[in-house]
């Protein structure tokens, strides 16, 4: 028997599978790509290879991603106190960077990633 988190975790799994199929669409995917990305992490304990797509602005060599309702999501958690590494798709190319997620006191949360040159 399914648990409801259980339920929910299939559910945002194919939503993510469904918005990574999207951006390699010839009609949407343009568009799609201007605004979310695909990150690729480890998790910290697990081990696992994680694909997520997010929402992103990329500036230079920084990459911003904002959280929301990240009480309710724990993928930016790998990243707390010294951050970690991670990869990120930009323009139809995988890069590399070192990212650290920072909670302000409002309790909003931005993963800030240092692309590597």
């Amino acid at each position: 028997m399914r648990t409801n988190g259980q339920l929910v975790d299939r559910a945002v799994d194919g939503f993510n599978r469904r918005v990574v199929a999207l951006r390699s669409s010839r009609r949407w995917g343009a568009a799609v790509r201007r605004h979310l990305t695909i990150v690729t992490y480890t998790g910290r304990r697990s081990g696992r290879t994680f694909t997520i797509p997010v929402g992103y602005r990329h500036t230079g060599g920084t990459v911003e991603i904002g959280v929301r309702m990240p009480g309710k999501k724990n993928w930016w958690r790998n990243f707390t106190g010294e951050g970690g590494p991670l990869s990120v798709e930009l323009d139809g190319t995988t890069r590399t960077g070192h990212a650290i997620a920072r909670q302000s006191a409002k309790g909003g949360v931005t993963v800030t990633v240092q692309l590597k040159p």
